[in-house]
């Protein structure tokens, strides 16, 4: 009986990818299992001898992605075709794609409190940005998925379940990019920002220890992001 090439050449809708045979049977019940644990004889192939596949080219790069490395696949910010891969998912019987493409639409908000501190030369000498918390307001499920670990749940009880919404959720870190690129790994995108600063008294009693100037210049910034 023939059997299929470690490497397979493969025409997909007119779009052409080379991939191992391993890779393609990766995923228990999947169609693409199914198809290349048979015979290389029933499979069609064009002119140039490539197995040919009549679905969406284009979008098969992105199931290629999934197959190869399936725990670290993520979506493409801002990906316009969600719907129609998670189709060729359905289609081609991967579970785990499946699963990854259908994500919940949802909005987190990130707020942070901090304080600046002015150098002699004011707002042209200004030496550092100190952030003391990272807020997280949204649906409690969304904000577990794109989080995790990192999320500190401790000032809101679970009370009436995941698909809640708070305001009173914190991050576990101050590094306020680092939370900016797990919404971005997560599929999503800012739409909105806000901010507000307020200038503190001079002649306020300060705790031993505090810079009067950074304590002077206090700021609260919000970034929406959307995820559709």
């Amino acid at each position: 009986m023939a059997e299929f090439p470690e490497v397979i050449e493969l025409n997909v809708g007119g779009s052409h990818y080379t991939t191992g045979l391993a890779t393609l049977r990766s995923e228990d019940g999947s169609l693409l299992q199914e198809l290349f644990s048979g015979s290389p004889h029933d499979m069609p192939r064009d002119r140039d001898g490539r197995f040919f596949i009549d679905r969406d080219g284009v979008l098969f790069r992105f199931v290629l992605d999934y197959l190869r490395e399936p725990g670290k696949f993520k979506m493409p910010a801002e990906f316009r075709e969600r719907d129609r891969l998670r189709k060729e998912a359905e289609y081609l019987r991967l579970g785990g794609m499946i699963e990854a493409v259908t994500k919940d639409p949802g909005c987190i908000t990130i707020g942070y409190r901090g304080s600046f501190q002015f150098g002699r030369d004011g707002l042209a000498d200004v030496k550092f940005r100190k952030i003391t918390r990272l807020l997280v307001h949204g649906r409690v499920a969304v904000c577990r998925e794109v989080f995790g670990d990192t999320l500190n749940e401790s000032r809101d009880p679970d009370h009436g379940g995941p698909d809640r919404y708070t305001a009173r959720f914190f991050l576990k870190h101050v590094f306020i990019e680092q939370a900016f690129d797990m919404l971005q790994e997560n599929g999503f995108r800012c739409v909105g920002s806000c901010g507000s600063g307020t200038a503190g008294s001079v002649t306020e009693n300060l705790k031993p220890g505090v810079d009067a100037e950074e304590n002077r210049w206090n700021h609260y910034n919000e970034f929406v992001f959307l995820r559709d």
